[in-house]
């Protein structure tokens, strides 16, 4: 808290007002917040005096005789005003930092989840799609033909490495046509769609990410041949409903899905071979006119009790 006197000292109060702010006095036409107060005493009362003082940062102006009463409301007014700002100041700076922290934890969450789950962790309605729904979506399984026999040789750099430029070229097309990723493990990863974001298109979604993959692994097939690594890729695509939500244990949670459908695909992807994506029957009827396909006919998936017709996706028409 501080005061002078504007024409009963050697410094006047708009002098005074110039030293506390930094400002001169024809730069007095923006107000200027202060982290301090000034009270100023004058036996000066007019009105310009009185606006220059407080475009300068006077927080208030006092005309001689003072009345002991009036000064002192004014200074705890002026105190309080003062505490207030504070308060408010440090509230910003709180809110500010905080909100640093959760852009930040949102963004340490979508390196290990995928973003459509980064996002609902981190959303209002997060907590009650984390508890469980149902839903119906399309289900993506792949893995490299070949990756048994040759991790069964090779060192566990080399397979580490590979899996790297796998997962990398796969993690691309999955985030561009909006995949949610279940898991990696291994060589096997699983995507789904219409989860949590709901997409009317998630078949098509599913078989144009499949067709992107494929065509992208020919270029990575072809480096990998040359380092001696002889492996297909394969998919399988099925549609049907399933429950989602957070799947673990304490202290480890995964966003998964579980149902029929899960199954199914992982199956398909299994039976395809280097080249194939194959699709359930539900899914083949939801893409028709999108795909040109090939009947594979029926097929004996381990665990399912019937045969299931399946088809391959030749290309995108």
């Amino acid at each position: 808290m501080g005061s002078c006197s504007r024409n009963g000292s050697r410094r006047s109060g708009s002098r005074s007002c110039r030293r506390r702010t930094g400002r001169t006095a024809w730069r007095c036409s923006r107000r200027i917040p202060v982290t301090s107060t000034l009270l100023v005493v004058s036996s000066v009362e007019e009105l310009d005096s009185v606006v220059r003082c407080i475009e300068l940062g006077a927080t208030d102006y006092l005309t001689k005789p003072i009345n002991p009463a009036i000064l002192a409301a004014r200074i705890d007014a002026s105190l309080a005003a003062k505490r207030l700002h504070d308060l408010e100041q440090e509230s910003l700076e709180r809110q500010t930092a905080l909100n640093r922290t959760i852009e930040r934890q949102k963004q340490e969450l979508s390196r290990f989840l995928s973003p459509q789950v980064a996002a609902l962790v981190s959303s209002p309605e997060g907590e009650q799609l984390l508890s469980g729904h149902r839903r119906e979506i399309t289900v993506a399984f792949c893995d490299l033909r070949g990756f048994t026999a040759f991790a069964e040789q090779a060192d566990p750099e080399e397979i580490f490495g590979l899996l790297a430029e796998y997962h990398r070229m796969m993690g691309g097309a999955i985030v561009e046509h909006g995949g949610t990723l279940e898991h990696f493990a291994g060589d096997g990863v699983m995507i789904f769609f219409n989860d949590p974001v709901p997409q009317e298109d998630h078949v098509e979604r599913a078989v144009r990410m499949a067709v992107a993959m494929r065509d992208r692994f020919v270029e990575l097939s072809s480096l990998w041949h040359h380092r001696g690594y002889e492996l297909g890729f394969g998919v399988g695509i099925a549609v049907g409903y399933a429950t989602l939500g957070r799947i673990g244990f304490e202290g480890r949670h995964d966003y998964g899905a579980i149902g029929n459908v899960t199954i199914l695909a992982s199956r398909l992807s299994s039976q395809a071979q280097a080249g194939q994506i194959l699709l359930s029957p539900r899914a083949q009827m939801m893409i028709e006119g999108i795909v040109e396909s090939e009947d594979i006919g029926e097929l004996t998936l381990k665990g399912l009790t019937r045969p299931v017709q399946a088809t391959n996706v030749v290309a995108l028409r």
